[in-house]
């Protein structure tokens, strides 16, 4: 479409930026010619760089037959009236109103590319900041818990699954494996909570994994509002396990340490009157028949004092902050002299004592005397609770994946409790009738001073199983 403007003011030039700056679809107009009585008008002076034919008397436009449209730029309705009445019937002519049609195209495609370039800017921070700046797992959720948004770490999270994958699923269905969405205790839905009050909102998640071990994960939901209406929320999730365990040694750590100053004292006090009892007991006995009743009752002073000088030094081993010699050393062969000494027990319970260990486990940095104190402790423990034809099994392994050696005490046992296992470690726990609850804590620390870690996995009716986990470096701080 070839273009004729009468009138060479700024809307005119703006007319002439239109065209140059735009590919147009349907039509493809040029301006080949322009009029105006200004020989300086801003517009009439770009024409004539621009190589056009300009003039002083638009006129001159009805002599010229390489024109389809007309176009008025002056205001002034006279003008636009005297080209309707002088111009051919084919050409076209529109006046300055209808003219500005240019303009407002323009301005809506001027809004158009602003927005969608300020959208991109945003949609590239919002990536950046979620999948670079912010490691902690996000994904964004509807009111209807589907999924509208996930970061790439929590896609790692959750297997390498892809967005794909997750977008348009329920979350607890992805995250959880839940066909309903989360509640209780345990699950508390962040989301019920936001939409409850409109603020945020924190929940702590208990997970179990492959191996059924506990993760604890704090979540943080954030609202997402648009035109002050709640649209879903924005939910920031970290795995705080480590945080977790950390606070309950160090709360395990602060308990041994006061039970054991009061234990050391307790048994300071007590041995002295004890060795008294015994002495006293014992030498009166030397005076008696064996028939005689006194004999026997001072016969069951003297045992009630044996046992309680054993309780006494339980809690005097337990009290003791002994410094550990380290040596570097073969697992295995503490392990096999351990069953040596426990073999006889075991035998005589009828209990199968066997073993299962790695040939290729490297030597290890340890206190050769307190490890194999800890190997006999589990083991005695595991015939105590394994019946008459059970079986224990000792065995060794080495982790190069993350260089450390496990050992594991399993039995066929009675199991134990659900709620006990939270309490086992515990100083003074214990479910047997002459136990003295100190084995199991004694034997926590021992690992712990070695920095490794004891843990338990136990069914009841189906037995127990201790697994030790020892790291082949770590630093000793009762080394010498």
């Amino acid at each position: 479409m070839r273009i004729a403007v009468v009138g060479a003011g700024s809307n005119c030039l703006y007319l002439l930026n239109i065209i140059d700056q735009y590919e147009f679809q349907m039509v493809s107009p040029v301006v080949v010619a322009v009029a105006d009585i200004d020989d300086k008008a801003v517009a009439l002076v770009k024409a004539r760089e621009k190589g056009l034919f300009v003039t002083h008397d638009y006129n001159d436009f009805f002599k010229m037959d390489n024109i389809d449209l007309i176009v008025e730029m002056t205001g002034n309705q006279d003008i636009y009236q005297d080209i309707l009445s002088k111009k051919n019937c084919r050409i076209g002519a529109i006046d300055h109103t209808t003219a500005r049609l240019f303009w407002e195209v323009d301005h809506a495609a001027r809004m158009h590319s602003n927005t969608h370039k300020t959208l991109t800017e945003t949609q590239a921070i919002y990536n950046i900041m979620i999948n670079e700046l912010i490691h902690e797992y996000v994904i964004v959720i509807g009111l209807d818990h589907k999924i509208l948004d996930i970061n790439e770490a929590f896609l790692k999270k959750l297997g390498g699954l892809t967005k794909v994958d997750v977008m348009g699923r329920y979350c607890y269905e992805i995250t959880h494996h839940h066909p309903i969405p989360c509640s209780g205790d345990d699950h508390p839905c962040p989301l019920a909570e936001v939409r409850k009050t409109g603020q945020a909102s924190k929940a702590t998640h208990i997970h179990l994994d492959q191996d059924e071990n506990k993760h604890y994960v704090s979540i943080s939901c954030y609202p997402l509002v648009e035109k002050g209406q709640l649209k879903g929320v924005i939910e920031v999730s970290k795995d705080i396990t480590s945080e977790i365990e950390f606070e309950k040694k160090m709360m395990q750590q602060e308990k041994l340490v006061s039970i054991g100053r009061l234990s050391a004292g307790v048994a300071h006090e007590i041995n002295n009157p004890l060795t008294t009892i015994l002495t006293s007991s014992m030498l009166l006995q030397e005076d008696l028949e064996e028939e005689a009743d006194m004999y026997k009752e001072l016969n069951i002073i003297s045992n009630e004092a044996l046992r309680c000088r054993k309780i006494v030094k339980s809690l005097l081993d337990f009290a003791r902050q002994s410094k550990s010699v380290i040596k570097l050393g073969d697992l295995n062969v503490v392990i096999k002299e351990s069953m040596v000494l426990t073999r006889k027990q075991a035998k005589f319970k009828d209990i199968i004592l066997g073993y299962s260990l790695s040939e290729n486990l490297p030597k290890l940095k340890m206190d050769r005397d307190k490890i194999q104190q800890t190997i006999i402790n589990l083991t005695l423990n595991a015939i105590e609770a394994t019946p008459s034809g059970g079986e224990i099994r000792l065995s060794s392994k080495y982790r190069n994946d993350k260089k450390v050696v496990e050992i594991e005490v399993s039995d066929t046992g009675e199991g134990i409790e659900p709620e006990n296992m939270n309490k086992i470690f515990d100083p003074f726990f214990t479910t047997k009738k002459s136990g003295t609850g100190l084995g199991l804590s004694i034997t926590h620390g021992i690992i712990e001073q070695h920095g490794g870690t004891i843990h338990v996995e136990s069914t009841r009716g189906q037995g127990t199983t201790f697994r030790i986990t020892l790291p082949l470096t770590w630093e000793n701080n009762h080394e010498h």
